[in-house]
């Protein structure tokens, strides 16, 4: 059975690929397909998710049945943590007796230069802080990894739900879940608290950029030393916060030396606010950052009251995932590459990765020839480019070299106490990397996880086992099937390398102008081009919405580049054979539906409105149905004018 025999029960043949490809794809499959009631959208891509979902649980239900003394140090540590979330008896008798020490270290705090230290301390347990905080390498010298820190602070998804009008529901149910949580942990007045923690945090969105100015890599990049650090927020007490977020050997002078502020004005805004608030009005938001982050892991209480605001009301889900499910994430969350390494050996065959490596050697050499081709480009910066594609690194199915896990402890009658110490050990792995040599091995995705990346730092594709399946991957598929599902994702990744922000490292990891000033201005043209085509889409469920084109031209590019040369490298694999037909389709028309069935995906509508507001990815059907700007869809559906999806030849946008 190939990929599109799975595809086809769902397919409309009502409405014609070239009005719309996706719903052509799609459509029946739309109108008869209900999302399940703990999911917020449904499709293959979720789909897959849930098998290894459950796949994860015949891992974690095999090693609970075997002898502790046939198990090595990872499987009993996975056995204590999953044991510790499903013993409910335990979570129910503790009460809020987990957070109480951490309540009452909020309560007794003296002044606002106290917070700084409490954050670290909270942030180290798994918590969330004034801002984001994290180690990656330097971007002007990837071979030395720095500290990062990001605008935070706000418990909506975006700047703009505090000041949005058709946001205005969403801060009502807001306020209702601040005062649950405060009733929960035994505030005085929970009422007036969430009120104090509303106006707060509408306070630092004021400062917050908007999502779209967050990805310019120039921008955000902004590498300061200690001292400036110290003078652009100067009432926080930042050598208090590094004290506390790492363990007792972290030396707070090494970490701080130069770190990499993403957005300055927001901490000159920060400043200002701590400087303008009490204690007492911090206290409030506080409590709630405590019994928020620590929902998951107390009593169904706190865990219904935190599903029915950030499940039910933004995403639109009617019910919470069963506690398996949860307890499953909980332990991938903690010990996922140990989890991965049993996943890999059941799931994952090595004819597959051989596979893929051919795969990704034809994305790579497309990429090449169509470097070549380009008329909009010079020798020189092609020359460049080449440079570029030579040094990306494929990664394929699972690390070369697992995690190694002997520094957590874990103990399977203490949830709470797990979920701390899996944070602090993680913590303690990222913030050990400063000042040592960049790992160029690591993964930041987990083998069993069902999506891919692109990385600038280090120049590299990965692609987990997990998405390794059908409708992206079969190794018993119909090579086009293959070429228009992992193939055009293997090009999306590519693309990311030279996306309106990718293109502007080089091979080697740095933001380093490698472009020409006229080339970069005729990549700019094309590029702005896509930006004003997305502007223009408005989402079949969201009437008099559109999507935000500045916010989604880098996936948009990903997306283009990679189909493009997905098509492209289909060519190659033929090696000159005629391209073989297959129930009445060509294997170009195969590639296409395949890629237009990888998109399928139903959401929810508050789901679709908040990714429309935050996510960089177009919704599903603008994925699909950007097959308007390839010529080789044209002539393979041999579109004409007035079409749905026609868009006149100088109209198209072609970047690779």
């Amino acid at each position: 059975m190939t990929i599109l025999d799975d595809a086809r029960p769902g397919m409309d043949p009502a409405v014609r690929p070239q009005d719309d490809l996706f719903g052509h794809v799609n459509g029946t499959w739309l109108a008869e397909t209900e999302i399940p009631a703990d999911r917020s959208s449904w499709g293959p891509f979720v789909a897959l998710a849930d098998t290894a979902e459950q796949q994860v649980r015949d891992i974690i239900a095999d090693l609970a049945a075997a002898s502790p003394l046939d198990l090595d140090e990872d499987g009993r540590k996975i056995n204590a943590l999953h044991a510790s979330f499903m013993d409910t008896d335990r979570v129910a008798a503790l009460g809020t007796a987990p957070i109480r020490p951490l309540l009452a270290a909020a309560a007794g705090l003296r002044d606002v230069r106290d917070l700084a230290a409490f954050l670290g301390e909270m942030e180290r347990r798994g918590g969330y802080g004034l801002f984001g905080s994290y180690v990656d390498t330097d971007a002007r010298d990837s071979d030395r990894y720095l500290l990062h820190l990001g605008q935070g602070g706000l418990g909506l998804p975006d700047e703009s739900y505090y000041r949005d009008d058709k946001f205005a529901d969403v801060r009502e149910a807001y306020a209702g879940y601040l005062t649950t949580m405060l009733g929960l942990v035994g505030h005085d007045d929970p009422a007036a608290g969430a009120q104090q923690v509303l106006a707060l945090e509408g306070r630092l969105a004021q400062g917050h950029w908007e999502r779209a100015e967050t990805r310019d890599v120039q921008k955000t990049y902004n590498l300061l030393t200690a001292a400036d650090l110290r003078a652009l927020c100067d009432a926080f007490d930042w050598d208090a916060y590094v004290r506390n977020l790492g363990d007792a050997a972290l030396d707070a002078d090494t970490v701080l030396a130069e770190v990499v502020v993403r957005q300055p004005s927001y901490f000159s805004h920060l400043a200002q606010v701590l400087a303008d608030t009490s204690i007492e009005d911090w206290r409030p938001w506080l409590a709630v950052r405590i019994a928020r982050s620590a929902a998951p892991y107390l009593t169904d209480e706190f865990v219904a009251a935190n599903f029915d605001f950030y499940g039910r009301t933004l995403s639109g889900t009617p019910q919470l995932r069963e506690r398996w499910k949860r307890a499953v994430s909980f332990v991938e969350g903690s010990i996922g590459e140990a989890v991965g390494k049993h996943y890999v050996a059941r799931h994952f065959p090595p004819r597959s990765k051989a596979l893929m490596d051919e795969l990704v050697a034809n994305l790579l050499e497309a990429y090449r020839r169509s470097i070549a081709e380009l008329d909009w480009m010079t020798e020189e910066t092609k020359q460049r480019a080449y440079d570029k594609l030579g040094t990306f690194r494929p990664k394929i199915g699972y690390p070369e070299r697992f995690r190694d896990y002997s520094a957590l402890q874990v103990d399977a009658a203490d949830l709470f106490g797990n979920a701390a110490a899996a944070s602090a050990f993680e913590t303690d792995r990222q913030l050990a990397k400063i000042g040592a040599p960049v790992d160029r091995d690591e993964w930041f995705m987990l083998p069993q996880t069902v999506n891919a990346y692109y990385n600038p730092g280090t120049n590299e594709i990965c692609f987990p086992a997990g998405i390794l399946q059908k409708p992206f991957f079969d190794p018993d598929a119909d090579p086009a099937e293959n070429y228009g599902g992992i193939g055009a994702v293997i090009g999306h990744e590519i693309g990311h390398g030279f996306d309106d922000q990718g293109a502007q490292y080089d091979g080697q990891g740095n933001l380093n102008d490698w472009w020409t000033p006229a080339d970069k201005s005729a990549f700019e043209v094309k590029s702005t081009a896509l930006v004003a085509q997305y502007d223009g889409f408005s989402p079949r469920n969201l009437p008099g919405e559109h999507v935000n084109g500045q916010l989604t031209v880098g996936e948009n590019i990903g997306d283009l580049g990679g189909l493009t040369i997905g098509h492209h490298a289909y060519l190659i694999s033929l090696d000159g054979a005629a391209m073989p037909e297959r129930d009445g389709l060509t294997g170009s028309q195969r590639l296409f539906l395949n890629w237009a069935y990888v998109w399928r995906t139903k959401r929810r509508r508050e789901q679709e409105q908040q990714y429309l507001t935050i996510d960089p990815h177009s919704p599903p059907e603008f994925r699909a149905n950007i097959v308007r700007n390839l010529d080789e869809f044209h002539t393979a559906f041999a579109t004409s004018p007035g079409d749905g999806l026609w868009l006149d030849p100088e109209d198209r946008v072609r970047i690779w």
